[in-house]
């Protein structure tokens, strides 16, 4: 089964040939129906042998072709949530920004937390936990060893903290001579990956000199993303059949994943209550479920499927998943057809959510598939998604272009609108859903930004577009009339239909006449290879408006200038630049005067530098920031440093031991 599993990776990774093969041996889906499943028509296996048989037959008829990052969702107005003045957990308080989410009002999970008080991080496989305000009294308060568990990601609310993390237990590890932490039994092997296993802490923070673990629940599975909603965390994971070392459970063989909670371990669920909804394929498990952060009770819906994509708001959870179906003939000769193009479907799953409870509610399908959270939405009790049909690079010349559409789904997961065939050619490199509007970003060799008017759900519609070179990773708003656009400048390329990346690119765009979006400010920071985490992970842009202040991470890269002159290099490509710098670029955005450098902050000391040459380690490459007060903090996994926000003159740094 590993091998098939691997096998099959391959087989994505080169899509164009190997897929022929599949197509050939009848490894497709059938085309899903029409009409959506409801919370009444919600299938349940009736036992064991049912859903074994049910996973057997899926398994048989070929793997899911899922593309996608496995990531979570996100997407309206609100971004940079900020406290004007906020509690902390101790008698003091102040201003403080807070992680970079899709919705406001549901908490996104991240590295670093801050409360405005103390600030919250992972490095070493410790937490830390950091008096920082008043910087006067900053101070590292504790750093707790985790025990056999690797960080993640985390939620700090008031004196309770919840880490996500992952362990690998021991099955495979007696033979291979592995050790076993000490006090971490065990689980059986576990399918694909074999022992994985995600676990969840709920900590008491209320000492910060000495956090206290009150429970522990552990899955096996792989973490996909999470939410904070009130006192309630949503958590979402993975999880693979495991055919090959089926356990012996409660009398009988076992193919579901296990979990421990109390000390006690069991299957996820039991057979009669794992959902099934068709046309998802039984062939992996998807547990979403809760943890009540004052009582630690567990809650939990578990579905045979699969989660690619999340997206939360504050009463409901979606989980996409693109898998690829038949037509009803296929055709021989064109057999890239029968797994791209109108067979491309992206099925998504609706999931209330209250007071920690989770219900299935409905199921719906789209073609095409997302490019990341930010490409799901739900606005006005309807649900919004953007997806591109087919790849970029087949082209005309094999019979189809990729095209891109924006579909509105209504409660029951029903199509009530529809936009289609953006763009022919090109695929999204980013969206945002703000209320009415919807904003998308395509590219191959320049950058349309579309402006979507859905005040009519039933009839979505193109009111303008702006072409300009580059492209934009992700969209951030400043107001109802303004966006910022972040992602790479680009120069055509002279010899093919494509472009070359340079450097990072930032602009204003000021969408307020719909009907003819303008850039209005743009500044290109190094030349190409300058990279930035926030390209891929919005967590890592911090804006906030009324301070006039922009930062993200950079890793700067640069030409010299004798190169430069010269343009291509022997390969008749652009020249990579060499890295000269890498830390927090910081900013000041007015819609007045756009881009305003003020500064550099970097936790790579001169001699550091020297010793790294032209490449740099991770352990001291800053991946967040964040303020409090009147100090600006930037964060890597060795150092926590403290700038003035006003004049970003060095105050205080704390480097984790």
């Amino acid at each position: 089964m590993i091998a098939k599993i691997i096998a099959h990776k391959k087989i994505v990774a080169l899509a164009g040939i190997l897929l022929i093969a599949f197509a050939l041996s009848g490894c497709v889906f059938p085309e899903p129906e029409n009409p959506p499943q409801n919370a009444q028509d919600v299938q349940r296996f009736s036992d064991y042998n049912e859903l074994k048989s049910a996973f057997e037959q899926a398994a048989n008829s070929g793997r899911n072709y899922g593309i996608g990052d496995m990531m979570i969702g996100i997407a309206t107005m609100p971004m940079m949530a900020t406290s004007d003045i906020a509690e902390s957990a101790g008698s003091k308080s102040a201003d403080y920004s807070t992680t970079n989410v899709q919705v406001e009002g549901v908490d996104e999970a991240d590295i670093v937390k801050t409360d405005g008080e103390y600030i919250y991080n992972f490095s070493q496989n410790s937490l830390v936990i950091t008096k920082a305000y008043p910087i006067e009294e900053a101070k590292i308060v504790s750093q707790t060893k985790f025990d056999g568990v690797t960080p993640q990601e985390m939620f700090v609310d008031g004196e309770r903290l919840v880490l996500f993390g992952y362990a690998y237990n021991n099955y495979y590890n007696e033979p291979w001579g592995m050790p076993q932490p000490a006090g971490r039994e065990a689980m059986p092997p576990f399918g694909w990956g074999g022992n994985q296993v995600f676990i969840v802490q709920l900590y008491d923070i209320g000492d910060r000199a000495s956090p206290s673990l009150e429970k522990e629940v552990e899955f096996q599975g792989s973490y996909l993303t999470s939410r904070l909603i009130g006192r309630n965390a949503y958590f979402v994971v993975n999880s693979y059949p495991n055919y090959y070392y089926a356990q012996e459970v409660e009398g009988e063989e076992n193919i579901i994943p296990m979990m421990r909670e109390n000390g006690l371990e069991k299957r996820i669920a039991q057979p009669s209550e794992i959902a099934y909804i068709p046309p998802m394929m039984p062939q992996s498990f998807v547990t979403i479920a809760s943890m009540n952060l004052d009582s630690g009770k567990i809650e939990k819906e578990v579905v045979a499927g699969n989660a690619q994509t999340v997206y939360a708001s504050e009463e409901n959870i979606y989980f996409a998943s693109t898998q690829y179906f038949a037509p009803e003939t296929p055709i021989l000769k064109d057999l890239e057809r029968t797994v791209i193009g109108d067979s491309e479907k992206t099925i998504i799953n609706k999931f209330s959510l209250k007071n920690g409870e989770i219900k299935f509610e409905a199921q719906g399908n789209v073609p095409g598939h997302v490019l990341n959270q930010f490409s799901l939405d739900e606005y006005a009790g309807n649900f919004r998604i953007a997806t591109t049909i087919g790849q970029v690079w087949r082209g005309p010349s094999i019979g189809e272009e990729s095209k891109n559409n924006v579909y509105i789904l209504d409660k029951e997961m029903d199509t009530i609108g529809k936009l289609e065939d953006l763009a022919p050619g090109e695929k999204i490199y980013s969206a945002r859903f703000m209320a009415e509007r919807v904003y998308l970003v395509t590219f191959k060799k320049v950058d349309p930004l579309f402006v979507i008017d859905a005040s009519d759900p039933t009839n979505p519609k193109v009111l303008g577009k702006l072409k300009i070179p580059g492209y934009s990773d992700y969209l951030h708003p400043i107001d109802e009339g303004h966006i910022i656009g972040i992602g790479k400048d680009t120069i055509e390329s002279g010899t093919g239909d494509f472009a070359w990346y340079q450097g990072i690119k930032m602009a204003v765009f000021d969408v307020s006449d719909v009907e003819n979006p303008k850039e209005m400010h743009k500044i290109v920071i190094g030349d190409r290879g300058t990279d930035s985490y926030a390209l891929s992970d919005h967590k890592a842009f911090l804006y906030d408006k009324e301070k006039e202040l922009l930062v993200i991470p950079v890793m700067l890269a640069q030409i010299p200038k004798e190169q430069k002159e010269q343009g291509y290099n022997e390969w008749g490509s652009p020249a990579y630049g060499v890295p000269v710098f890498q830390g927090a670029m910081v900013f000041r955005l007015t819609l007045e005067n756009g881009f305003e450098e003020r500064g550099r902050i970097t936790h790579i000391s001169e001699e550091e530098e020297l010793k790294r040459g032209y490449y740099y380690g991770n352990e001291y490459s800053v991946k967040r920031s964040l303020y409090i007060s009147d100090v600006l903090f930037t964060l890597s996994d060795k150092m926590l440093k403290a700038n003035s926000l006003s004049t970003l003159e060095p105050l205080k740094e704390f480097v984790f031991g």
